[in-house]
Formats: C-alpha cells, sequence, structure tokens
C-alpha cells in the first residue's frame, strides 16, 4: 500500500514540477537558515575561544563581582569598579593579587584597571582606551614589542611616568617618526613612551591596536585617584591542579574582604574551564535565539506546504472519487497524500541543507578574508534537526488535506469531473 501510495505521489510531482518546486522553495529557505544558524553559532564560538586562548589556558581570571544581595547593579569599565545600589564595588586591590601569587602553583601574575583618556602630542588630541597593568603583563599576555620594552616593576612602584602604546595610536599621533623618548599627554601629565607593540588586531571587544599601556600604580594615584583594581590574572605553573589553586585564591580573597559567607562575595575567581562553561552557555543562548527566529520561516514555509495540498485535493477531487470508487480505502488516500506531503518536505530538507553548506562556507571565508579566527564546522544536530523538522513537517500539514481527501463520497467526488 505504501508502495503504491509512493509511486502515485512521485507521479503526482513529476507532473506539476512549477507547483512542487515553489512547494519546495518555502522549506529550503528554513532549512538552509537552520544550517547557517547552527555553523554561524559554532563560528562565533571558535571566534571567543580563539581569543579566549590567546591569552594562555594556564590562567585564572579574578575579576570584581557584584555580590547576589545586591540588586540593580552594572558594571562600569570606565572606573574599572561595579556599582550597586549606588555603592561602588571596589575592594580588589593589588594586595589580593601579591597574596594570592604567593600560592605554591602560581607563576606570574598582573592586575589591570580600564580608563578612557584623551592624549595629546603637538597639535594632535585622541582619545584612546588606557590599560593599566601591572609588569608581568607583557609575559603573560604574550603581547610583542615592535620598538623600545615594556615598563619594569621598578617603574611601576615608583609611579613612573611612562607609557608603552599600541600601534594605532603611534601612527595617529607621530605618523611615521619614532615616538620612543617622546611625551605624549593625559590630564595634564607628561608620558614618556618607552615602547610600541606589534599589531595584534581585535579581541574580545577591543582593538588592541589602540590602546595605551601605563604602569597600573601610575594610573591608580596619577590618573584615576583610585586604590582598587578591575581584574588579576595570576599564571599556573601546573594546569592540572586549576581548580584547586582558584579555591586557594578565593578562600585568600574572603580572608582580605572580611567575608564568610561564599554568597556575598564581590569577586570572581574562574579557571579556564569556568569560562568555557561560561562561552558555551553564550553561544547556546545565542543559537537558541537565533533558532526561534528561523522557525518563523520554518512555519511559514510548513503552510505554505498545506495550502498547496489543499489546492491539490481539489484538483484531483474527480481522481479520488474514482480511486474509491474502484476499491480505494480511507487509509489508501490517507497515505498517498501524506506521502507527497513528506517527498516535498524532505525535498526541501536536502536542498536547503545543501544551500545552507555552502552559503555558511562561503561565510566563513568572507569572515576569515577579514582576519577573524573564524572555523566552519556544522555540528551532526543541525543535520538530525533540518531532517526531523522536514519530516514532521510534511507528516503534520500533509494530514489535514489528506484527511479531507481521503473523507470525499465518491459519487459527490466524480460528479466533479
Amino acid at each position: 500500500m505504501i508502495l503504491s501510495a509512493l509511486k502515485l505521489a512521485l507521479s503526482s510531482m513529476r507532473a506539476n514540477k512549477v507547483r512542487t518546486g515553489l512547494t519546495v522553495l518555502g522549506m529550503v529557505v528554513g532549512i538552509a537558515s537552520v544550517i547557517i544558524v547552527y555553523s554561524a553559532g559554532e563560528g562565533i564560538r571558535g571566534l571567543i575561544l580563539s581569543q579566549i586562548e590567546s591569552y594562555g589556558t594556564n590562567i585564572i581570571e579574578t575579576e570584581i563581582k557584584v555580590p547576589s544581595n545586591k540588586k540593580g547593579a552594572a558594571a562600569d569599565t570606565q572606573t574599572g569598579s561595579a556599582i550597586a545600589m549606588g555603592v561602588q564595588i571596589t575592594s580588589l586591590t593589588l594586595k589580593d593579587m601579591d597574596d594570592v601569587a604567593r600560592l605554591s602553583n602560581i607563576k606570574n601574575a598582573y592586575a589591570m584597571l580600564q580608563d578612557q583618556e584623551e592624549f595629546s602630542y603637538s597639535n594632535e588630541f585622541k582619545k584612546y582606551l588606557v590599560f593599566g597593568v601591572s609588569s608581568e603583563f607583557i609575559n603573560i599576555d604574550k603581547a610583542e614589542i615592535d620598538s623600545g620594552r615594556f615598563f619594569e616593576d621598578a617603574e611601576d612602584k615608583t609611579l613612573a611616568q611612562v607609557a608603552v602604546i599600541g600601534p594605532k595610536v603611534k601612527q595617529r599621533l607621530f605618523g611615521d617618526s619614532d615616538p620612543i623618548g617622546k611625551n605624549i599627554k593625559a590630564r595634564g601629565k607628561k608620558l614618556i613612551v618607552i615602547g610600541v607593540l606589534k599589531s595584534r588586531g581585535a579581541s574580545l571587544g577591543f582593538d588592541m591596536d589602540e590602546i595605551v599601556y601605563l604602569p597600573i600604580r601610575t594610573v591608580q594615584k596619577k590618573i584615576m585617584g583610585v586604590k582598587h583594581v578591575y581584574m588579576m590574572i595570576h599564571e599556573l605553573k601546573d594546569v592540572s591542579k586549576a581548580e584547586d589553586t582558584a579555591e586557594q585564591a578565593r578562600e585568600i580573597i574572603r580572608q582580605n574582604h572580611e567575608i564568610s559567607d561564599p554568597i556575598k562575595d564581590d569577586f570572581r575567581v574562574m579557571t579556564m574551564a569556568d569560562m568555557m562553561k561560561t562561552l558555551d552557555t553564550i553561544t547556546g543562548a545565542i543559537t537558541l535565539l537565533l533558532l526561534a527566529i528561523v522557525t518563523i520561516s520554518l512555519v511559514v514555509g510548513g503552510v505554505g506546504i498545506l495550502n498547496v495540498m489543499y489546492v491539490v485535493v481539489t484538483e484531483r477531487t474527480a481522481e479520488i472519487g474514482l480511486r474509491k470508487a474502484v476499491g480505494a480505502s480511507y487509509s489508501d488516500i490517507m497515505w498517498q497524500f501524506i506521502i507527497e506531503s513528506i517527498l516535498v518536505t524532505i525535498a526541501g530538507g536536502i536542498v536547503g541543507i545543501i544551500i545552507g553548506v555552502l552559503l555558511s562556507f562561503i561565510i566563513s571565508i568572507g569572515a576569515s578574508s577579514f582576519g577573524l579566527s573564524w572555523r566552519f564546522l556544522i555540528p551532526a544536530k543541525a543535520y538530525i534537526v533540518a531532517l526531523t523538522f522536514s519530516f514532521i513537517a510534511g507528516t503534520l500539514f500533509g494530514v489535514f488535506p489528506a484527511r479531507k481527501a481521503a473523507l470525499l463520497d465518491p459519487v459527490e467526488a466524480l460528479r466533479k469531473e
């Protein structure tokens, strides 16, 4: 019975190629969108992962955090603090960094503050992001010096007014001239340029070539007038002990901040594993959101199939009456139209997958041409979702027209001839 229904469905599709093609098209768009969304999700995940890994996998990161008992809080990246109920969270300090750095599994450490200042040289004025960092930043962050040098720990501790600049900062303020040894100004303070970093491109939302690096204590005392830090990075000797080291760091900072209840922590210590979990949560949420939007196009395609199948039933009323008159049962008619609907949606699903893969590949090439670390990968679940939806849509949107056809009275149907 099913084989006979399959032959009839294929015969009908071949006899109405234009109608079949237009019906398939609606499903193709939706299925191709599903493939692209899953591929983009993997591409975004790979892009962020490559940027996280550029900082090294052997680190733990500590940053300010609003305690769970603080409502209505927000991070202020300009001052390197968090604001909760009008109160700034500014308790993370250089002492915390130094105390954690004494742990046996810690190799190096640096702290960081963020600010934005207007810098000037001669008649050039431009606002740039400021990273106030410890001297070990250059070693842990894998940044490379193009000319000059990075500042030393002694310069940080003595509040030296020195600066290391990104290549775009150098080009904007100094052009083709050598900036080493020259002074730039910020908030009326003269800062001697002692180094220029090699180009690093964009990372985690920052253009790393448009940043001015200053000793963190200089930023604290002479630029921002604060005592806290925004975050700190500790480099591990043994990555396998990362979670144990992170827990030891939490205990040390809680003692420094006089916190007894972990719920009241005003900081967050994360290992690379924690960062990966956060990354997976974010990319998963983005993918689901996009899929929810794509579902609309899939439903539209399914409704299109429903409408076409109703038209098919109307056009073939006489044929249905004849088949029933010569003995075709209710189930024979049902299977004929359901299988035809399923074939249309499966065909749309297959063509949609092919087009989706091709477009995803083109997107990956385009992203790579802009210097993004965008990997071309389509997870197996994307194909499963696409084909499953095609089958379900074909069955669901084919049942109602098929039932209408199967319930036709053969005498009444033959009168339509």
